[in-house]
């Protein structure tokens, strides 16, 4: 089987990929989502707002065309102006609030909640005429010619139906009481707002995939793109590698002496180490120097092999010291046969002797696994 060449992005972007494109401000987009929410948006607030709005420009008609006497005799524009403006503006703002509240809201859920500032920054490839010709005429300028092309299809198939339906009311317009007008037109606008908001909310569900897509496709990585990320997250073999050796230097530092004074260390093999002596003048048991698990365990290790320590792997007998007995404290009472058949040993192997390695049993009560559960089998 041939391997893909080296510079084929063929590999689904990472996550780590993606949340670095994101910082970037490349965010997943889709401005016919956008377009939809706040139409749609808009429409409702039209329906559902209607009489407030018409109640509002019902009194400001009413206070602009009504005039008397004390209004010809104590002309106040500047009054009447702000009148108009009381009474239409709170209506004007809630629905201006409301859209573009609702646009952001719509934008930041596409960008995973993520604000790119950066996006907001001026870019000299949004003023340049070759970038612009390129959008324009290149493959995004033939797609997003294609969509609009679609929409002026579909929302003017709207349209004409709307218009083919609410013809006679429209051209009805002007012929009756203002009140009664006022309604039919709006009812007629917030339908129209309404059907095309749907429509928009079609195209907006078949774009939204397509973006998906293509950003995705925009952010596939080759093969080597996939390493490389890899080493930075997982950190270099030979970077990782010296960090284990620095920290394996300083627990040598910090048990170098006890593990040699030592008379043998007990080991898990490599999780846990215990360095272990018995001298009667000391304590009349044998007692733990020095214990440790992990880097240091391996330390341990390490040193036993560079001063002639035995190191034995009794794993359920390292354990079991490890857990129950501080360092500088003897063993405990139920252990001291098993701690006795490996002194015996070492004793043997000193005096230059070939014995048989010991078998040793541990207390059901005093064998814990890794993570120091004891077993209560």
């Amino acid at each position: 089987m041939s391997e893909q060449p080296a510079g084929e992005k063929s590999f689904e972007p990472t996550e780590k990929r993606k949340k670095d494109a994101a910082k970037k401000g490349n965010v997943l987009r889709s401005k016919e989502v956008a377009t939809a929410v706040s139409v749609m948006i808009g429409a409702v607030w039209l329906k559902l707002a209607g009489p407030w709005l018409l109640g509002s420009m019902a009194a400001t008609t009413e206070t602009a065309f009504t005039f008397d006497r004390t209004t010809i005799d104590d002309f106040r524009p500047g009054e009447m102006l702000r009148n108009i403006v009381i009474d239409l503006v709170p209506t004007l703002l809630t629905l201006g609030l409301l859209v573009v509240t609702a646009t952001m809201a719509a934008q930041l859920m596409l960008g995973d909640g993520r604000w790119v500032i950066g996006n907001m920054a001026p870019k000299g490839s949004r003023i340049n005429p070759l970038s612009g010709l390129k959008r324009m005429f290149g493959a995004q300028g033939m797609i997003e010619l294609g969509k609009s092309l679609a929409k002026l299809l579909l929302l003017g198939s709207i349209a004409w139906y709307w218009g083919s339906a609410n013809l006679l009311t429209v051209l009805s317009l002007g012929r009756g009481e203002l009140t009664g007008q006022l309604s039919a037109a709006w009812d007629s606008i917030a339908t129209l707002l309404m059907l095309l908001a749907g429509g928009l909310v079609m195209i907006a569900m078949l774009d939204w995939p397509i973006q998906y897509v293509r950003r995705i496709s925009q952010l596939k990585m080759t093969n080597q793109e996939v390493r490389d990320e890899h080493k930075q997250t997982e950190g270099a073999p030979e970077k990782k590698a010296a960090i284990r050796q620095r920290q394996r230097d300083m627990a040598r530092g910090g048990v170098s002496r006890a593990v040699k004074e030592a008379q043998f260390v007990l080991t898990n093999p490599t999780h846990f180490s215990v360095a272990m002596a018995y001298d009667p003048a000391v304590a009349a048991a044998p007692y733990v120097l020095a214990k440790g698990r992990g880097e240091k365990a391996l330390a341990m290790r390490e040193l036993a092999g560079e001063y002639g320590i035995p190191a034995l792997e009794y794993p359920s007998l390292a354990r079991a010291v490890y857990f129950t007995t501080r360092e500088n404290q003897v063993v405990r009472a139920e252990l001291y046969a098993a701690i006795a058949s490996v002194l015996a040993f070492v004793l043997s192997l000193k005096r230059g002797e070939k014995p048989q390695r010991p078998h040793v049993a541990v207390p059901i009560e005093l064998q814990f696994d890794a993570e120091g559960r004891a077993n209560t089998a």
